[in-house]
């Protein structure tokens, strides 16, 4: 076996270690994976949220941790920062074969701010609350007139 398949197949079964408890795991995803990712992974982690997080960055020629089949498997939920990401995201879930899609949550935050700073962790925490209050396409009522 190649070192890389050895390092794959490990990641692979990391990612499933039953000690990450049973904390929601999300996926924070934006362009590089350097700055409102990472951002919004620590405010997912904490109060009131408590997820397991993860940041990387979509931009695979650039991302400091690319988004690959082991973090978009490992995820129960995927939050991306612009509608660009959340189509790529989509795409790459359709072309992975998971038991279980995790569903993909656009904070429309574009890239101006800093690591931390404290207007982008007001708007995860509002963007990431009113994605929360919102149905999913799943239920929210038809427009067939039945």
């Amino acid at each position: 076996m190649s070192d890389n398949a050895r390092f794959l197949r490990n990641r692979i079964h990391n990612s499933s270690n039953p000690y990450q408890g049973k904390f929601k795991k999300v996926l924070c995803v934006c362009s590089a994976g350097l700055l409102r990712s990472p951002t919004t992974a620590v405010v997912l982690s904490q109060e009131p949220y408590n997820f397991n997080t993860r940041a990387a960055g979509i931009v695979q020629s650039y991302a400091l941790v690319p988004v690959d089949e082991v973090l978009l498997g490992w995820a129960d939920e995927i939050v991306c920062m612009t509608s660009d990401q959340k189509e790529e995201l989509e795409e790459k879930l359709e072309n992975l074969k998971l038991y279980k899609k995790p569903p993909v949550i656009c904070l429309n935050i574009e890239d101006s701010f800093a690591y931390r700073d404290p207007a982008l962790v007001e708007a995860i925490k509002v963007a990431y609350d009113a994605s929360q209050k919102e149905p999913s396409d799943e239920t929210k009522p038809s427009d067939s007139g039945d």
